[in-house]
């Protein structure tokens, strides 16, 4: 996956016999067998016919004896489920189908436990239409610093009725939706390389990039050996919004963008020290 990454924390420095202590070998994950858990379908621990949280943690004697060395999990996070859970509504709380943020606690250290890491999902192109952010910004109209959070701009044509790129997006149909402002007329554009329902962020604002960075501490203090991070590639545009170029390739904007954009490498960087720093005692 070209355009993912994992970045993991530092573990244990003495094992024990199955428990992981505070420094194993920092590249773990390089040799690890992590075996990726969409929640919904592994396992239903509630008999409510959707699998949940509680049956992961009844599998994980079974996992641990075959030879597994780390969970990755799908998004879990409260979404509309517009693109299976990647429309991440809540960073900081479990979807309630799944269970709640203390039975995902107490997962993590169970499977520490047993000898296996977590490793969780983390996507910071965009966020849900409906993460509190977004509602925001559609409610505080053009101009606004809650749009600035993320790509919404006035579009092409004599009336703003035309798309402001041709940019192609990374699943079907436009790349831009128009709103309707406050007052009922229609209004600015949105960017989602994916979905309407996947606004996507601007990480040129402080507030994302801080934001993202509150949320990996929150789940590296509940445990979580490391992340992956989703769509790596994308998260930096050209602010100049300049137009793709014919056969553009889905998910890809102009020039160096956004996959090939050098600019991504400090923001992974940055989450790498970020990542080191939480793995040092008092870190």
């Amino acid at each position: 996956m070209d355009s993912d990454v994992l970045i993991s924390t530092t573990q244990g420095s003495t094992p024990t016999v199955v428990a992981i202590d505070p420094v194993l070998d920092g590249d773990w994950w390089r040799t690890a067998v992590i075996y990726q858990v969409y929640v919904r379908s592994f396992a239903d621990g509630s008999g409510d016919g959707t699998g949940d949280l509680a049956g992961v943690r009844s599998r994980l004697p079974y996992l641990a004896q075959a030879g597994v060395d780390a969970l990755w999990f799908n998004p879990w996070y409260p979404s509309p489920l517009a693109d299976g859970g990647y429309d991440v509504e809540d960073y900081r709380a479990i979807h309630p189908m799944f269970g709640s943020l203390a039975e995902a606690e107490a997962l993590i250290g169970e499977a520490r436990a047993l000898g296996i890491r977590t490793i969780i999902d983390v996507v910071p192109n965009h966020i849900s239409h409906q993460h509190p952010w977004f509602q925001e910004a559609l409610a505080a109209g053009p101009g606004s610093p809650e749009r600035e959070r993320f790509w919404f701009h006035d579009g092409r044509g004599a009336h703003g009725e035309t798309m402001p790129t041709d940019w192609v997006s990374s699943f079907q149909g436009p790349t831009w939706t128009r709103v309707t402002e406050p007052d009922g007329t229609p209004g600015q554009w949105y960017l989602h390389l994916f979905t309407p329902e996947q606004p996507d962020l601007n990480w040129n604002h402080p507030d994302v990039r801080s934001e993202h960075e509150d949320v990996l501490r929150f789940w590296f203090d509940r445990g979580v050996a490391g992340v992956r991070i989703d769509s790596a590639a994308l998260p930096i545009k050209d602010p100049t919004l300049p137009q793709a170029p014919a056969r553009s390739r889905p998910g890809r904007t102009p020039a160096r963008g956004p996959r090939r954009d050098p600019r991504h490498l400090p923001l992974v960087a940055g989450r790498r020290g970020l990542v080191r720093g939480a793995a040092r005692p008092g870190g």
